[in-house]
């Protein structure tokens, strides 16, 4: 078969890749001090790339980080004060302690560059209004001088991601010289998918494939028995867990820059957002229970000696509850996950 190997959605194809590569590797490297089995030129395809989150308790997965990474995107921030809030371990990639290079690719695809003053972004947009047909809807993200010093923290993973607009389907495709099967993998599968998505509701079209292509696939030995137990799990004769897949209306920058307005806030602890003032954000429901993840996590990190409000809870999406719940559970409610459901 010359094609990727397909999934209909990235929690099957995620199990596989960890599988392959911790059953099937080809090479044990230790590149940059990190022992790891890797095997090499990776690809598969997401049927329904909406469906982008694995409900695996194993996995323990940070959501509100996986949404406010897309946020830093399409803002087309660089700065660690956002982005570590989520996950302060990215603070060892810096090199002034302020900036990330390689890791954000929001300035590269969403920061107007060039004497048209556009972005990336807009550019690839507009190319398909015009020919839909076009195969140079593509947007480079890894930059020759990220490889002058040898000692460079933060290179870019991703080379590249492409749009194909065929039969009113936006199809996406991703190249990448190396990703981290655990970690990499469900970050950047779920940043890339949003941004398809995105782009798909401002073309009004649907949806299409997603397609990812890896040069080095791996999974750093210190991380193994955490990819055995998602292994063991997925494997279980227990039905995996299955929630509704929760799809993105068609959205202006407008609508992202009250987001992330109120993201700001929260993140801050500036405000917080009980059930009757989200309800007043004029906003459709799916970022409204995005704004009420971020709410969730503001508690949990302001004030992690007090349990999560039910009622911010109940806000949630149900996979959502679930994820919050499995990745805090000291914070949440033992009956949190069935908590509006």
């Amino acid at each position: 078969m010359l094609q990727p190997q397909p999934f209909t959605h990235f929690e099957p194809a995620y199990v596989s890749v960890l599988r392959q590569v911790l059953t099937g590797y080809r090479y044990q490297t230790c590149g940059r001090g990190k022992d790891a089995l890797e095997i090499i030129n990776c690809g598969f395809s997401l049927a329904d790339p909406v469906d982008r989150v694995p409900y695996l308790a194993a996995r323990g997965m940070n959501l509100p980080f996986n949404f406010a990474e897309a946020l830093w995107y399409l803002t087309g921030r660089d700065d660690l004060d956002m982005i570590a809030y989520y996950a302060p371990s990215l603070r060892n990639l810096s090199p002034d302690g302020a900036m990330l290079t390689g890791t954000a690719y929001g300035p590269r695809l969403f920061r107007p560059t060039g004497p048209d003053g556009r972005s990336q972004y807009e550019r690839v947009l507009r190319l398909l209004r015009e020919e839909s047909d076009s195969k140079r809807a593509a947007m480079i993200i890894m930059e020759p001088g990220e490889l002058t010093d040898p000692a460079n923290p933060d290179v870019a993973c991703t080379l590249s991601l492409q749009f194909m607009l065929r039969e009113d389907r936006l199809h996406m495709t991703a190249y990448m010289r190396g990703n981290d099967a655990l970690i990499g993998l469900l970050g950047d599968t779920f940043s890339f998918t949003f941004i398809q998505e995105l782009a798909a509701r401002e073309l009004g079209v649907e949806v299409g494939q997603y397609a990812h292509y890896v040069g080095s696939m791996h999974v750093n030995k210190l991380d193994l028995p955490k990819v055995m137990a998602i292994i063991n799990e997925a494997g279980s004769p227990t039905p995996g867990r299955r929630y509704p897949v929760d799809a993105m209306p068609r959205t202006t920058w407008e609508e992202l820059k009250e987001v992330c307005f109120w993201e700001q806030r929260l993140r801050l602890n500036q405000d917080r957002l009980t059930p009757e003032r989200l309800h007043e954000i004029p906003l459709d429901p799916y970022w409204r229970r995005l704004l009420a993840l971020f709410e969730v996590y503001r508690q949990i990190k302001h004030s992690p000696d007090t349990s999560v409000s039910r009622d911010s809870l109940a806000e949630l999406h149900p996979g959502h509850r679930w994820l919050v719940a499995v990745r805090w559970p000291s914070c949440v409610p033992a009956t949190a996950d069935a908590v509006g459901a």
